[in-house]
């Protein structure tokens, strides 16, 4: 099981996955941050964009706090990779 930290920025034009300039991983979405949509959306923007299934990925802390923790039902090394190589 992977942990995933990552900061998020709902209302976006386009989704997006980067490093911000402090070096933290980033997510602009395109849902808006209101009655839990926002998470819902990113859960299911990244399980899509790491191509694991919806119930792979799971918001465990930062319910209403832009940075965000998620458990990921992958190896650590996997999740890693595919970061990697979406932002590169």
């Amino acid at each position: 099981m992977a942990h995933l930290y990552i900061r998020v920025k709902p209302n976006g034009k386009t989704d997006q996955v980067f490093y911000d300039e402090a070096g933290q991983l980033t997510a602009k979405i395109k849902a808006p941050a209101r009655d839990g949509k926002a998470n819902d959306y990113l859960v299911k923007f990244l399980a899509k964009t790491l191509g694991l299934p919806r119930s792979a990925v799971r918001l465990v802390s930062g319910f209403t706090n832009p940075h965000k923790k998620l458990e990921i039902d992958a190896p650590e090394e996997e999740i890693r990779r595919k970061v990697e190589e979406i932002i590169s």
